[in-house]
């Protein structure tokens, strides 16, 4: 809330609806479905900037949750690019090559005004909002730790300080490398899952037990409240930082019906390629629909192999032929029509793990209804593999590549209490919520299958611009 608020707050009651927060769920104290029966999510991904984020971003921002009115926002990672010049000084190209020895409380102090900036429009309107984390926010110089913290001095965030671990330390994703006493019980855990359905098989098993592997694990969580978050009654499953779960009430406060995971889906793999979630992170998600009692939505920042599952293969030549990622290069895909939702498209191959470390099918057997993901910029899709959504999210940055300027945007998911576990979503576009960007400095790639009427779906209820035109001339010539 403002200042400016505030002071209005004690002049009449039209300011006091104006002070009330966006979020429904912020003005009930905890994350629950509105006596709507509805719950909505938006989904920022990847913004991808440096210190002075890009003002169209910003209106990206602004514009989306005022239309959609989310309870909460969740960032999906890479918010910054460590690898800008103004991080120079403190750079570090992956977690296991040394950092330079630059001011990292300059660098800092630096993340912090960029945090600051793009979560304001979220603090000005009163929407709690969760942040993992991608491949190029610990570039800076800064670990995820360190990033987690600067984002919990921030009104309204829902990520809470990682629990200690057995040795009375605070639990890091760091800590994996290292012996642990404290391990979490494998009672309820899925077994060694059956063959992978997509990609270059790894020698990993799915749902291995962390304690027979000889893989340390966080203790069982206690639920915490985030006291800055503005949910006074709102429980959070702690992990790691990055990595933690949201259960989602009912309207009448009866029990969780849902549960939003947020998981630090890792970074850069040593053998080459991107990670995959560290195994601490693995045995969290394992538990989270036991801990919570509800099924469970995971957002992160790296797509899994199974999203190739929601493409076919192709001949080079052919129409909206999209070479593959790496493991994937030597085929061509398009879009599975049948397997993927109207208004979805692909921009770029999915640059996913090369190997399946078995992600989705733990999740799957834990509990889990679907992934969403961001980490490729032009690509937006949602589509079911073996009963999971999967769902692709393109930038809302403008500081990196991406789809036309126009194209970029953010997604908004709806839930209802009569079916919590199958959201609607759409695509927010900035040239629908805003209009023409300001700058062309964002380097794009127009994507000529994107169409106006985003996956199908109006979510907002707000009237096309063809809409408005007949309306418009209907009232003229009804006086």
């Amino acid at each position: 809330m403002t200042e400016r608020n505030r002071n209005d707050h004690h002049t009449d009651a039209a300011a006091h609806d104006d002070a009330r927060p966006l979020s429904v769920s912020a003005r009930m104290g905890r994350l629950q479905f509105h006596h709507s029966g509805k719950f909505r999510i938006l989904q920022f991904a990847d913004i991808q900037d440096g210190p002075k984020v890009a003002k169209d971003t910003i209106r990206l921002i602004e514009a989306a949750c005022d239309a959609a009115r989310p309870d909460l926002v969740v960032f999906t990672g890479n918010q910054i690019a460590g690898y800008d010049p103004a991080f120079a000084a403190t750079f570090r190209k992956r977690r296991w090559t040394p950092a330079k020895l630059g001011d990292l409380s300059a660098t800092r102090a630096s993340v912090r005004a960029m945090v600051e900036s793009f979560t304001a429009p979220l603090v000005a309107r009163g929407i709690p909002f969760a942040v993992t984390y991608g491949n190029h926010d610990f570039q800076c110089g800064l670990s995820n730790d360190d990033l987690d913290a600067i984002y919990r001095t921030i009104p309204g965030c829902l990520n809470p300080a990682p629990p200690a671990d057995g040795d009375g330390a605070a639990a890091s994703d760091a800590d994996d490398d290292r012996p642990s006493t404290a391990v979490i019980a494998s009672d309820d855990a899925p077994g060694t899952s059956s063959a992978m359905p997509s990609g270059p098989s790894a020698d990993v098993p799915s749902g291995s037990d962390d304690a027979s592997a000889g893989i340390p694990g966080p203790v069982v969580p206690t639920p915490v409240a985030v006291p800055g978050s503005g949910l006074p009654d709102q429980r959070v499953y702690p992990c790691t930082a990055g990595t933690f779960a949201l259960p989602v009430m009912d309207v009448d406060h009866a029990g969780n019906v849902l549960t939003i995971a947020v998981a630090d889906s890792g970074d850069y793999s040593e053998e080459g390629g991107y990670g995959k979630p560290t195994a601490r992170t693995m045995a969290f998600l394992r538990r989270v629909q036991t801990l919570t009692g509800a099924r469970f939505l995971t957002f992160q920042h790296m797509p899994v192999p199974q999203f190739y599952d929601l493409l076919k293969p192709v001949e080079p030549t052919a129409p909206g032929a999209i070479q593959g990622y790496r493991a994937y290069e030597s085929q061509y895909y398009a879009l599975d029509q049948e397997r993927t939702e109207p208004g979805s498209y692909l921009g770029e191959g999915v640059s996913c793990p090369d190997f399946d470390g078995g992600e989705f099918a733990a999740l799957r057997d834990a509990g889990c209804f679907g992934i969403v993901a961001g980490h490729d910029h032009r690509n937006g899709f949602v589509g079911t593999v073996d009963g999971m959504m999967l769902v692709a999210t393109p930038t809302c940055g403008f500081g990196s590549y991406g789809p036309a300027a126009e194209n970029r945007a953010a997604r908004l998911f709806e839930f209802d209490i009569r079916h919590p576990h199958e959201p609607r979503t759409q695509l927010l576009d900035y040239g629908e919520l805003v209009g023409k960007p300001s700058s062309r400095k964002a380097y794009a790639y127009d994507i000529a299958a994107v169409k106006s009427d985003t996956e199908g779906r109006n979510l907002l209820h707000r009237k096309t611009v063809w809409q408005r035109i007949v309306a418009f001339f209907t009232s003229i010539f009804s006086h």
